[in-house]
């Protein structure tokens, strides 16, 4: 009997509206003190977004235990708060400098500049609280923590890609900087997600190493679709400013293969992946069909 198709469209309607009831009830309301950042924490938190990064950790525990785990919600609503925070600082004048994300007003924008650097932080550390009061087992736990705070640092993590990527302005970019800045820019969260998700529902060490490698190559997937989709597509479709990267001169995808060869390698990671979750079955169309939305989404 032939399988039914994954609906991405139905997996990530359930995704963002678990991941969004509990940041609802993690995040500090609205008028708790400071008022201030906590407005702004949820202006940005709340702006939109496609919720990716706990879809991924979802489709992972699936993936691994056949059926979503109790309690995994929250580890997606702290992996949005750190995903949430980096988009804060990465947008602020001292990086891009950028005044639209999610289709809203950036945060400092919104809130002033003191603020938004200020919610970022606080979205980081309210994540890492969430992280320890997860519901799986005391190791699980730990090494959950431990992978996603490799993930955002600055050895081959979400810090570091931000500096390479910074530092890189206005110089001719090559393929292994190009792919440096990728994989740890922002394929080192969604690497981290596909895991972290996996631990959660109980991977053994050689499911962790499979979850780790799909989100290697998922992850640059996603990267350079994000660079091929800020030359070719609008602002008001994008969510953000449409052609910032190439008016900075920052060291892309397509500025080192050109658009169609892009293109080719997105699609060409995304089969690669597909092949590591070959044991797992079925249980895998989720993810693989995530994975599949990533090289083919529009905005």
């Amino acid at each position: 009997m032939r399988a039914m198709p994954v609906n991405v469209k139905s997996l990530r309607k359930e995704a963002t509206q678990l991941t969004d009831r509990a940041l609802e009830e993690l995040l500090p309301r609205v008028d708790d003190v400071p008022a201030s950042i906590h407005g702004a924490m949820r202006h940005s938190t709340f702006a939109g977004g496609k919720r990716l990064r706990p879809l991924l950790a979802y489709q992972a525990a699936v993936t691994i235990a056949g059926a979503l785990p109790p309690g995994i919600e929250r580890l997606g609503a702290a992996l949005e708060m750190l995903h949430t925070y980096s988009l804060i600082h990465d947008d602020l004048p001292a990086l891009d400098n950028d005044d639209l994300r999610r289709g809203k007003p950036t945060c400092h924008v919104a809130f002033g500049e003191a603020i938004a650097i200020l919610a970022g932080d606080a979205l980081q550390t309210r994540a890492f609280e969430v992280l320890a009061g997860l519901d799986s087992t005391p190791a699980a736990t730990v090494q959950i923590i431990a992978l996603i705070a490799n993930a955002v640092g600055s050895v081959e993590g979400m810090i570091g890609g931000q500096v390479l990527d910074l530092e890189s302005e206005h110089l001719k970019p090559t393929p292994q900087l190009v792919e440096a800045i990728h994989r740890a820019k922002t394929g080192a969260l969604i690497r981290v997600s596909v895991v972290a998700g996996g631990v959660y529902a109980g991977a053994t060490a050689d499911d962790a190493a499979r979850l780790d490698l799909f989100g290697r190559k998922a992850g640059l997937a996603f990267q350079i679709v994000d660079d091929v989709l800020d030359l070719t597509v609008d602002s008001a479709h994008l969510g953000k400013t449409a052609g910032k990267d190439e008016a900075t001169e920052k060291a892309t995808w397509p500025a080192v293969f050109g658009i169609e060869q892009s293109q080719r390698d997105a699609t060409r990671l995304i089969e690669e992946a597909f092949a590591v979750l070959e044991p797992y079955g079925a249980r895998a169309d989720g993810l693989k069909a995530v994975a599949r939305y990533l090289v083919e989404r529009k905005n």
